[in-house]
């Protein structure tokens, strides 16, 4: 039997990037699983596609209703969808703070409030947060996403406070600088693409990128019905960006011996 087998997981920002990974990767493991995205398109083969509005209450309550119905039930909510934004304190309109922070928390506030109903009903509840090391490192030109990403971790560990009497676990994944389209955003958006790419992998202290793979692997970790007593946890998945100074032991990669992910992708 697999580990999975049996449970029925929601991913919000299911088509792309991360939160694909993290579908294909739960139904590897034998979950049934629906996305919740804006879209359809890149969601993994396999997965149900339910379209759906973060942004508004109504859209997540009706997403998550669909969810149940496809599934049979919900015993695991991975909060992934999230958007990001360049910037310091004093370069970022009161628009551009609200937009992210509804996505990047609010988001995750109205798809758990949905869910949580559903969940009381699982012997396997869990709820995934998908989070960043900028909620605990400071990162330059990244002040409203840094801040939505503190107010991620806070929130986490008060759900999993607020609700670990009723059986629901609640933890937090904290990748590094992931390949996805959003990072080669940045990386593009430099003078200089090879050195934004550059700079991108050198954050890590292993020199390169995180993949979507390993931040899904963490993911079904705190998921897992085998993860009883893992609550109001955060699990680094960094490349040691936060924790190690390698400075003057640079471990940036040449092209020859690229990671096939990052060749591939």
């Amino acid at each position: 039997m697999q580990e999975f087998e049996g449970i029925k997981a929601v991913v919000t920002g299911g088509a792309s990037g991360i939160g694909a990974a993290i579908v294909a990767a739960l139904m590897e493991r034998g979950a049934a699983v629906v996305s919740l995205d804006k879209n359809t398109e890149g969601t993994p083969e396999g997965a149900h596609a339910v379209v759906t509005d973060l942004g508004s209450d109504e859209s997540v309550r009706a997403g998550i209703a669909d969810a149940v119905d496809v599934l049979g039930g919900l015993d695991v909510l991975v909060n992934n969808a999230g958007i990001g934004a360049r910037g310091r304190v004093e370069d970022n309109s009161d628009e551009d703070w609200a937009k992210v922070l509804d996505v990047n928390v609010m988001g995750i506030v109205r798809t758990s409030r949905a869910a949580i109903p559903y969940l009381r009903r699982s012997e396997h509840a869990a709820i995934v947060n998908t989070s960043s090391i900028a909620g605990w490192a400071g990162i330059l030109d990244r002040a409203v996403y840094q801040t939505s990403k503190g107010a991620v971790q806070a929130l986490t560990m008060s759900m999993a406070a607020d609700y670990v009497g009723e059986g629901i676990r609640v933890n937090a994944v904290n990748p590094g600088t992931v390949d996805t389209t959003m990072a080669r955003g940045h990386i593009n958006a430099a003078d200089n693409p090879l050195d934004g790419l550059r700079l991108m992998e050198e954050r890590q202290a292993t020199g390169r990128m995180v993949s979507p793979a390993e931040v899904a692997h963490a993911v079904c970790y705190l998921a897992s019905p085998l993860a009883t007593s893992t609550t109001g946890t955060f699990l680094a998945v960094d490349g040691g960006m936060y924790g190690l100074r390698v400075a003057g032991k640079s471990q940036s990669l040449s092209s020859g011996n690229l990671p096939e992910w990052l060749v591939t992708d």
